[in-house]
């Protein structure tokens, strides 16, 4: 039997991420922390690069737990910026560490950062008619808006697009092509 996929994922490296991860509505505040992370992380290089590093990302920044991640300092940016397991950026490491400390603050002041995000979208995800590659956004009205609120909160690493990913990654925003079989799940 052929599982039709979106285009994108294709690759046999994408299948387990795309078929269980990619699209499916996110509530855990340190999945979402994982995927800010993650996605800034990727700026510039291949979605393909960051799952190999995933588990390395993993450890390095503690399970992404953000109240580990913004007590880290400068020795320990050091050691990331040694770790091979990982892209070694300083600006996206360090803003990752910041990240962790904003992302904190939101969940000081809305409850849980998962309650903030999924409010851009009406707490329900937004579900768009992909019809191939083509037609695959880059950003919309969403991220642009979330993106603005971020970069005032401090955030750094969180552009229009890459907040465009992450929606579509933790499931705010469902961008699987209908010909996709996870299009209707």
């Amino acid at each position: 039997m052929i599982v039709q996929r979106c285009t994108w994922a294709q690759k046999p490296i994408f299948h387990e991420y795309h078929d269980t991860e990619w699209g499916v509505p996110v509530t855990d505040d340190r999945v979402h922390f994982e995927f800010l992370t993650l996605e800034a992380a990727q700026a510039g290089l291949s979605w393909e690069t960051v799952l190999k590093k995933r588990a390395a990302y993993r450890i390095a920044f503690a399970g992404f737990d953000p109240m580990i991640v913004a007590t880290f300092g400068p020795a320990d940016i050091e050691i990331m910026m040694a770790n091979a397991g990982i892209i070694r950026n300083r600006a996206k490491i360090t803003a990752a560490v910041n990240n962790a400390s904003r992302f904190l603050e939101v969940q000081k002041e809305c409850g849980t950062f998962n309650k903030y995000i999924w409010l851009f979208v009406g707490n329900k995800p937004v579900v768009n008619a992909i019809h191939g590659p083509a037609a695959y956004p880059s950003c919309s009205a969403v991220s642009d808006a979330l993106s603005k609120d971020l970069k005032k909160r401090g955030f750094k690493f969180v552009g229009t697009t890459i907040i465009y990913a992450h929606l579509q990654a933790t499931g705010l925003i469902n961008d699987h092509e209908v010909s996709c079989f996870k299009k209707s799940c």
